[in-house]
């Protein structure tokens, strides 16, 4: 019998370097599965189906929806997305922990249905430092600046709404004190006690 995983949810401005984060996780952690979405636009050239997402039509999308398959979804520019509940479960009773990267909203709904989840919030060291990173791939004219950066500043009042602050100035650090996390939640009484006393035979 092994010990469920852990469901991490991560949010934070675009521009944190949120995705950075995730794959060096990825990367240093082999009980770490990153959430398959499901989505019902048409695949990109090179991405396959139930690796890059769970490809289906809009009306087995609303088919699951209904049924309350989904931790949650969102519609843009007329496509559904959404985060499958069985594919989290199954990896989570395999023991694995599951890291889904999601807005703010996504991050709501599934506080709603999933009360095991922890969230964190990535944060930059200054939004200075976000302007900085954001204007380093060239792609926003000065007014799409502005509105980003505001944007991200009503982003950031929402931390309060989690249960962790990780501010990404070093990559490493910011690694290392999520695996911190992980370690400490997975070890908290609260999440393990049915585990460590099934382990023992002690009756509750």
């Amino acid at each position: 019998m092994e010990q469920n995983g852990l469901l991490m949810v991560i949010s934070g401005p675009s521009g944190t370097g949120k995705g950075t984060l995730v794959k060096h996780l990825l990367k240093r952690n082999n009980n770490i599965q990153l959430s398959v979405s499901a989505t019902t636009r048409n695949p990109r050239p090179g991405e396959v189906d139930e690796v890059n997402y769970f490809f289906m039509t809009k009306n087995d999308f609303e088919k699951k929806l209904e049924h309350g398959e989904f931790l949650e979804h969102a519609e843009v520019y007329g496509n559904y997305y959404g985060t499958p509940k069985a594919f989290v479960e199954k990896q989570l009773k395999k023991g694995n922990n599951v890291l889904l990267e999601i807005d703010i909203l996504g991050a709501m709904q599934i506080r709603e249905k999933f009360k095991e989840a922890v969230f964190l919030f990535i944060i930059p060291p200054s939004l200075e430092e976000l302007q900085r990173r954001i204007e380093s791939r060239g792609t926003e004219t000065p007014e799409q600046m502005s509105k980003r950066m505001n944007s991200s500043l009503e982003e950031i009042k929402e931390l309060k709404k989690y249960d962790y602050v990780i501010l990404n100035d070093e990559v490493e650090k910011a690694t290392a004190l999520i695996e911190a996390i992980i370690n400490a939640e997975l070890a908290s009484v609260e999440r393990s006690q049915h585990y460590w006393l099934n382990l023992f035979g002690v009756r509750r």
